[in-house]
């Protein structure tokens, strides 16, 4: 499948395989590309159904390929600050496993250019280290919680027979203790797994100032996982919350592409990643750099990327890799939409979700 620049802003697109033509329509970019999704480490103690696909085969980075933290600072301070980036979330496969995780988080919030720092973690080693985040200069967080049920959560997680729920649970409450604001849990809703329980993680939003995000399953990879259709259009769970309290537009809004709503008189929110039901590629405003280095325009295709650890350890010289991101930074509102669909299709994305840092 190959996309080519046609007239008005749109892409044609020809899948040779198929003998299909489509064109697609490219909106003017929406949003100022200035987040940065930063990969500290690609392994995880959790195997994630939809993260890390059963069967398959993963090579874990080895410890001297990582981008070290030097490495990693050097990239913000000379190159992606520079070209306007000012925003940025910690993540993994899950970044707690990194030993040097609290200084990264010390070191990047201390940069006085930095507007937002965040971090995605599963939540299992959160009791033990909430304080010292927050003490580094941590406020935002993200925390995955696809079930409040132990056997439902184990099952998505990929624990293999051992429940792993309540020290989840029990990092969330400390984090909340802490003082994270906001805690933002992550719900990747699976029809028939975790669906029915909308309702209920949705009611944690009412007495606690905590902002709930259901996500759409979205099958790189691996697209015959949870059946023909793995995913929940988000307007369908909007209208189960609609139904049983009323539901206004959120008065907070995110970095991201949630779309932010509320329960009547709750002290958090629940919002939407529709990545699937509802395109958003027109106000993305993020780039992937990966734990070994990959810079990734894209998380539905692998167009454009480049490898920046290479480049800085061939010895380029800063300015120029600094002009090769920021060339591909006028590129990228036309990268979101060439194969837009080839991330969900069986052997077609070389990498699963926690290798890309997703």
């Amino acid at each position: 499948m190959k996309a080519s620049r046609g007239q008005m802003g749109n892409f044609v697109e020809t899948n040779p395989l198929k003998n299909t033509t489509r064109t697609i329509e490219v909106p003017p970019q929406r949003n100022r590309v200035d987040y940065l999704r930063i990969s500290l480490i690609d392994r995880c103690n959790f195997r994630c159904q939809y993260c890390m696909p059963e069967g398959a085969e993963l090579d874990y980075i080895r410890q001297q390929d990582l981008l070290t933290r030097e490495e990693l600072l050097t990239l913000l301070k000379e190159v992606f600050i520079p070209v306007g980036f000012t925003r940025f979330r910690l993540t993994g496969g899950e970044p707690l496993i990194r030993a040097d995780v609290v200084e990264i988080v010390q070191a990047i919030a201390n940069l006085p250019q930095t507007q937002d720092l965040a971090l995605t973690t599963n939540g299992f080693f959160l009791a033990q280290k909430a304080q010292l985040l927050y003490d580094a200069g941590l406020r935002r967080i993200n925390i995955s919680l696809d079930s409040l049920e132990a056997q439902t959560f184990d099952f998505l997680a990929g624990t293999r027979g051992t429940s792993r729920w309540q020290q989840v649970w029990d990092g969330i409450q400390e984090a909340y203790r802490v003082g994270f604001n906001p805690l933002k849990l992550n719900v990747v809703v699976i029809p028939g797994v975790n669906d029915r329980e909308v309702l209920d993680l949705a009611e944690l939003t009412i007495a606690r100032n905590w902002h709930v995000r259901f996500i759409e399953f979205m099958p790189i990879g691996n697209g015959e996982l949870f059946g023909d259709c793995g995913w929940i259009p988000s307007e369908e769970l909007r209208q189960r919350i609609r139904d049983r309290w009323g539901l206004t537009e959120g008065q907070v809004t995110g970095n991201g592409p949630a779309d932010v709503f509320q329960i009547p008189n709750a002290k958090g929110t629940v919002g939407f990643i529709s990545q699937m039901s509802e395109c958003f590629c027109d106000r993305c405003n993020r780039m992937r750099l990966s734990a070994e280095g990959w810079l990734r325009p894209c998380l539905l295709n692998e167009t454009g990327q480049i490898n920046l650890k290479t480049a800085l350890r061939q010895g380029i010289p800063l300015p120029d890799i600094r002009q090769q991101v920021a060339h591909l930074l006028e590129l990228k509102p036309e990268i979101n939409y060439k194969q837009r669909d080839s991330g969900t299709e069986t052997g077609s994305y070389s990498r699963t979700m926690s290798q890309i840092g997703g």
